[in-house]
């Protein structure tokens, strides 16, 4: 009698345990429903919306944080290539045709951008935290970058892909366009919302196999998308400042079909690749290029060179 009467209880409690336990009962469920809580909490905490495309933005630090990093990875930058003797000197001529170039696009920043904000009805951006600086790099990589803050430096391997100021203009002007979207801080933004789901799928238990394809959805699915979207929003922005400085926005066309030859035109496809396709690039260039001969009009139908200064 006892041990039937034992062994019915022990049945019993097997048999309703299940039951209690339910989705809520389940510790990682809770794990990961408070991450998703958070997370959307974040990432939506941090909406804001770009003056310069009226699209939404989410920022992971403020402009003054990110100008602040910028020049720190500047001042890093700067002291290998002093080190490596690849840091040109102000007045080389190279140097100088560079800077000439960063003048003339940065003295247009405050008129892009106030132009840019009031076509999506923003208030015109604060541009007091860039500092702007332009230094030249001999290397025969072809790239340029503009840091957070306004950092710019050009490599020399750029030249003789771009051909003429017109399109290194394009060039400088896209990456500008990079510094002023503050994509920076979009991408920390980002990384800091990939980061707490991984955080949250390793507290939960998640095991490798799903570790790994969760991964490999966030990458194509949010991570590389991202990275083109930047791009594209930068290729827009830039043109227009080209363009305002009174360089031939044209130029952008040959730029990246020289471009797209580069390592004689292998590369990933779209899908996996933070660039958008060389052909999809200049079509939308292509569609832009009206706005930008309006641009260049306005600001250069007679004859007005930004010869503003602004870049060191």
């Amino acid at each position: 009698m006892s041990s039937n009467r034992f062994g019915q209880q022990g049945y019993e409690q097997q048999q309703q345990a299940p039951r209690r336990r339910g989705l809520f009962g389940n510790v990682r469920w809770w794990i990961l429903l408070l991450f998703a809580g958070y997370a959307a909490f974040s990432w939506f905490g941090s909406k804001e919306t770009d003056p310069y495309t009226g699209e939404s933005a989410h920022y992971g630090a403020t402009p003054e944080e990110e100008s602040q990093l910028g020049a720190q990875a500047y001042q890093q930058v700067l002291g290998d290539a002093q080190a490596q003797q690849a840091l040109l000197p102000p007045n080389d001529p190279t140097s100088q045709q560079i800077r000439q170039i960063a003048q003339r696009l940065v003295a247009r920043v405050p008129q892009v951008a106030a132009d840019l904000a009031a076509l999506h009805q923003q208030p015109t951006p604060d541009l007091s935290s860039y500092q702007w600086d332009v230094n030249v790099i001999q290397s025969e990589e072809a790239n340029a970058f503009c840091l957070p803050g306004g950092k710019i430096a050009v490599y020399t391997g750029l030249i003789p892909i771009a051909k003429n100021a017109d399109a290194m203009a394009v060039v400088m002007g896209h990456e500008i366009a990079h510094a002023l979207q503050r994509h920076g801080a979009q991408r920390m933004a980002q990384q800091k919302l990939v980061q707490m789901g991984q955080m949250a799928a390793g507290v939960a238990g998640v095991d490798q196999s799903t570790m790994s394809a969760l991964g490999a959805g966030v990458q194509y699915g949010l991570v590389l998308p991202y990275g083109r979207s930047h791009e594209s929003q930068a290729d827009e922005v830039g043109l227009m400042l080209a363009a305002a400085a009174c360089y031939n926005p044209e130029e952008a066309i040959p730029l990246w079909e020289r471009m797209s030859e580069l390592g004689g035109g292998a590369r990933p496809p779209e899908f996996a690749s933070t660039h958008p396709d060389p052909a999809n690039r200049i079509q939308h260039l292509q569609q832009l290029m009206p706005q930008a001969k309006q641009f260049y009009q306005k600001y250069c139908s007679q004859g007005a060179a930004a010869g503003a200064t602004g870049a060191k």
